[in-house]
């Protein structure tokens, strides 16, 4: 069941709270996502296990659901033998199993459909870069076909997401045009910057004045980033901020582990939303307890703390 308000109209309202990373939710629950089609494999072996990951979100707190299809398009099922057919079929259940999660929980749960960047299909690394080599108009009629058949599946919003550069931001904005269902922009950052190296206020500026656009911000970074992108989406474009950084570990890829130590503390969380954040919850390596202390964080009386409530969960277990 759909929510009784838009997300444009519950954004004028609340501070919504986000889901924390699906992944590794799923590999907590015993999945192995190796694939290069990552959690995406998922939505054709095991798609009762992302229904089961969402809907630990939702108990944990979170009022809108990021879909399983960051790394879902075409060319990657292709590659896997999936046809265009079935493949369109796999996109629009990321949303069903969203939609399903959500409901019969009594409160209102919005549902973003996961628009990943050109380079989560290439499966390299290369989302973390930019800078493809292809043009806007390319990158454009790349994102088109799949953002088709997300939108007529109707979800709430969709989520274009760790977004590493400008120019594929326009594209991605062209090729949402006329589909009928807003979308939230959402850039991964380093140092200020976008992956790619440009001026941040620059990259917001690409959805400044866009009706289609509702909020604006980072994702998939350091939660140290959060603070001043949050003021600078804000300040550029005038719409609600989105923001959900990772745990502050760093993924290192030549050992395939995490190094580092978490930074991600939901204690933050009332200076994103006084700054003008309205969608704040997590990406990669948050996990349920901490969405439920983020939530708790966001809903509690002015003057109290977390640790006001003796019951609250601690650690993170995604």
């Amino acid at each position: 069941m759909k929510p009784v308000r838009t997300l444009a109209e519950a954004l004028g309202e609340d501070v919504l709270v986000l889901d924390g990373g699906l992944s590794n939710q799923l590999e907590a629950q015993g999945c192995d996502l190796s694939d290069a089609l990552w959690s995406a494999r998922l939505l054709a072996d095991g798609p009762e296990q992302i229904e089961a990951a969402h809907a630990a979100y939702v108990r944990a707190g979170a009022r809108v659901l990021i879909t399983s299809g960051y790394q879902a398009t075409f060319e990657g099922f292709a590659r896997r033998g999936v046809g265009r057919d079935e493949a369109a079929r796999l996109l629009a259940r990321s949303v069903e199993l969203a939609r399903a999660a959500a409901g019969g929980v009594g409160e209102e749960v919005w549902v973003a459909a996961s628009v990943g960047p050109y380079g989560a299909m290439l499966a390299d690394g290369s989302e973390y870069r930019g800078r493809y080599g292809l043009s806007v108009r390319e990158l454009a009629e790349f994102h088109r076909p799949r953002i088709e058949v997300l939108a007529a599946t109707e979800p709430d919003v969709l989520a274009l997401e760790t977004v590493p550069d400008a120019e594929e931001a326009e594209a991605l904005l062209r090729a949402a045009e006329g589909c009928g269902v807003p979308v939230w922009l959402s850039y991964t950052v380093e140092g200020g910057r976008t992956r790619a190296g440009q001026d941040l206020a620059e990259a917001f500026a690409v959805a400044a004045g866009n009706d289609l656009v509702v909020a604006v911000g980072i994702n998939c970074c350091d939660p140290a980033e959060a603070g001043p992108a949050v003021e600078l989406a804000v300040g550029v474009t005038g719409k609600p901020a989105v923001v959900y950084p990772n745990s502050g570990e760093r993924w290192d890829a030549r050992a395939r582990g995490w190094r580092g130590d978490v930074a991600f503390d939901p204690a933050r969380a009332g200076g994103w939303a006084t700054s003008g954040a309205r969608l704040i919850g997590g990406c990669c390596r948050v996990g349920p307890a901490t969405i439920t202390t983020l939530a708790t964080t966001l809903t509690a009386p002015p003057g109290a703390t977390p640790a006001d409530d003796p019951d609250r969960p601690t650690g993170e277990s995604g």
